[in-house]
């Protein structure tokens, strides 16, 4: 970690007067208290008491009485900008589901559209206490440029597809556009460029060695989707004599750098594999449910050692994209499954969204806990609701009685970004008036105006 301010160094920000969950698997006491923040990084962790001694007469002071401050969510995986296609397609399988989305997206998807969804996107995500996303998307460009304008930290690069691509880009272009992305964002404070084949089903080897190989060569995240449907074991199965998982163990993209998307169909001997070569999986219990795909084997994939997060997918798959549901759902679905209530307990869900998906990220010693030296990317949850009434133990109010309207104020590098539930950084009604105006355009089945449909490539 970079070296902090010392105690004597007055704060930049003290945010007080909260219950304090730490994130760090350690039980926290309900003293009032809260954290010294210093050129984006937390300094300390104290009591209300102890906080007065970082006070300077230029530090700004928040009062978070009522509310509990906690690590930013991390939603590790996520395509924004299909905001713009929320809800519709419905009531379909994966793969139907999928011909019927892209070709939505092969006549409304550009770089102007994408924008537009991909504010709207992350506003969503930002209000709901997320403050880093992996998020994949056919156009990354306008996503990262949105991110960065927003304050949200993204993990975010270009696509890879075999196909015909939806948005005008050919299959040659991929790489190269891949390379230029990484040229324009590495060291960003906010965006972590990477590479994001769609799948190994519609991406062949020798594309998706070559996303790897610059994601390795960029020191960048490979992130993909895998075993998502049975209907995808039996592709890959068929085309080249393996499982998915194996597949990708074969072409040597198994990784510590590696996110893999879903994982819901996977065996005992593909958990072994993913769990011995450090493989991140991201779980998506909302749109599996949505799409009939499946439950992902969360704890086996937990005892077998796998670093799992949690993600919410898309607003096409799952209509929002709301981490506190993909928390309960990530909660409750193994102890229906397994009938057995102690299977998985709310720090371990906790952790999914948030210091596990820092860990995915190779951020674990910067994100995911409230700890002196690491960033201070953290969220205020109000409490004054009836529903959070009383409170004995704060992980278990967070997984199974909190929501995402309880978020209050959030904060990214110790900028506050949300504030009292209103985003600082954008006007977000402008976004939405775009974002109404595209939707019914799409309803209606009319081409794009002339200012919408430039692809611009």
């Amino acid at each position: 970690m970079e070296q902090i301010s010392p105690p004597n160094s007055p704060a930049d920000l003290v945010v007080g007067g909260a219950q304090v969950l730490t994130g760090t698997g350690s039980r926290t006491s309900f003293r009032l208290g809260g954290v010294a923040v210093k050129d984006g990084r937390i300094t300390a962790v104290e009591s209300n008491v102890a906080l007065l001694g970082h006070i300077g007469p230029e530090t700004r002071i928040v009062d978070a009485e009522g509310a509990i401050l906690m690590p930013g969510l991390i939603n590790t995986h996520c395509h924004a900008a299909c905001a713009q296609h929320r809800g519709l397609i419905e009531n379909l399988a994966l793969e139907p589901w999928l011909d019927e989305v892209w070709k939505a997206e092969s006549r409304y998807l550009t770089p102007a559209t994408s924008r537009i969804g991909a504010f709207v996107g992350l506003a969503e995500l930002l209000l709901s206490g997320v403050t880093t996303v992996m998020d994949m998307f056919w156009i990354a460009e306008p996503v990262a440029e949105a991110a960065a304008e927003t304050g949200i930290r993204i993990a975010t690069g270009s696509w890879f597809f075999d196909g015909p691509g939806m948005c005008g880009i050919t299959p040659d272009q991929w790489l190269s556009r891949a390379e230029a992305f990484f040229e324009r964002w590495q060291g960003h404070p906010l965006v972590l460029p990477g590479c994001y084949p769609h799948g190994s089903y519609t991406v062949g080897p020798d594309n998706l060695k070559a996303a790897f190989a610059l994601a390795e060569k960029k020191g960048g995240h490979f992130s993909t989707h895998a075993a998502e449907t049975a209907t995808e074991q039996k592709i890959i199965q068929e085309r080249y004599g393996r499982s998915v998982i194996h597949h990708m163990d074969h072409l040597g993209l198994l990784d510590p750098r590696t996110v893999l998307a879903h994982c819901v169909h996977v065996d005992d001997g593909e958990i072994e594999c993913l769990a011995k070569s450090g493989t991140t999986v991201a779980h998506n219990p909302v749109s599996n449910l949505k799409l009939g795909s499946g439950i992902a084997p969360v704890p086996a994939m937990l005892d077998a050692g796998i670093n799992v997060t949690l993600g919410t997918d898309s607003a096409i798959s799952g209509n929002d994209t709301d981490m506190w549901l993909s928390m309960r759902l990530a909660a409750l679905l193994p102890k229906g499954v397994q009938q057995d209530p102690t299977v998985i307990k709310p720090d371990d869900v906790l952790a999914m969204a948030t210091v596990n998906g820092a860990k995915a990220l190779g951020l674990a010693d910067r994100l995911g806990t409230i700890e002196p030296g690491k960033i201070a990317d953290f969220i205020l949850v109000e409490t004054r609701a009836p529903h959070a009434a009383p409170i004995y133990d704060l992980a278990t109010h967070i997984i199974y009685a909190a929501g995402k309207s309880d978020v209050r104020d959030v904060f990214i590098a110790g900028r506050q970004v949300v504030e009292d539930r209103r985003l600082t950084t954008i006007d977000l009604d402008y976004w939405l008036t775009e974002m109404r105006g595209l939707g019914q355009l799409i309803a209606r089945g009319e081409p794009l105006p002339e200012e919408l449909a430039f692809h611009g490539f």
